[in-house]
This record gives C-alpha cells, structure tokens and sequence, in this order.
C-alpha cells in the first residue's frame, strides 16, 4: 500500500515539475491577429499562420521576428495600438532580402521573414 502511493506521490511530483520547466513560446494570438489584419495584401499566405514569424519550430523566430520583437520593447503587450506600432516599426527595418526592407517587401506581396 504504502508502494503504490509513493509510486503515484512521485509520478505526480515528475509531471508538476516537467510542466513547470517546459520552455514556453513568446508568440501571442493577438500579434498574430493584428499582422494578417495590417496586411490584407498577404491573405495568400494566411495558412502559413505564425510562420510570419516563426519557423517550423515555433520556438525560434525568424529575422522578421525578431524586429518585430525588438520594436515591441516586451513580451506580453496586449494593448493593440503598441502591436500595431510595433508593426510598423518592424516594416522600416532591413531584410535580409536583397538590401530591402520589411515593408517593401510586404507590399510586393511577400512574407517579410525568411526562415531561420
């Protein structure tokens, strides 16, 4: 009896400490959804979701990503008007595209990150 229940006491002890250690991704909903409704010129590519920003691996951001991230200043912004600052923000800055920037390349209809 007293087996069984260090058995379940540990098991239990395993998952609480695997989920409070597992890496967790920054992306949010909400930057996701202010990026395809800031650039209806890309609705061609909405399937690839997060992919915007994002690998295969969402843990992982790519280029665009990153200034992205860099021009929100913070993890967990909820506040839209700052998302969308952010996203223009992101547009000014260089790709590595050719010398072009975010931006240019969104308006040629092309999704502004390269994979990492």
């Amino acid at each position: 009896m007293w087996k069984r229940r260090n058995c379940i006491q540990c098991a239990m002890g395993l998952m609480m400490a695997s989920a409070c250690l597992s890496p967790q991704a920054f992306a949010r909903n909400g930057y996701n959804t202010e990026f395809w409704n800031s650039y209806p010129s890309l609705k061609e590519h909405k399937e690839t979701k997060c992919g915007a920003c994002h690998g295969k691996d969402k843990k992982v951001t790519n280029d665009y990503g990153k200034a992205f991230g860099q021009a929100l200043g913070d993890v967990k912004v909820t506040n839209v008007d700052k998302i969308k600052a952010a996203l223009e923000k992101a547009e000014a800055a260089k790709s590595a595209t050719d010398g072009k920037t975010f931006g240019e390349l969104i308006k040629e209809g092309k999704l502004p990150g390269k994979a990492p």
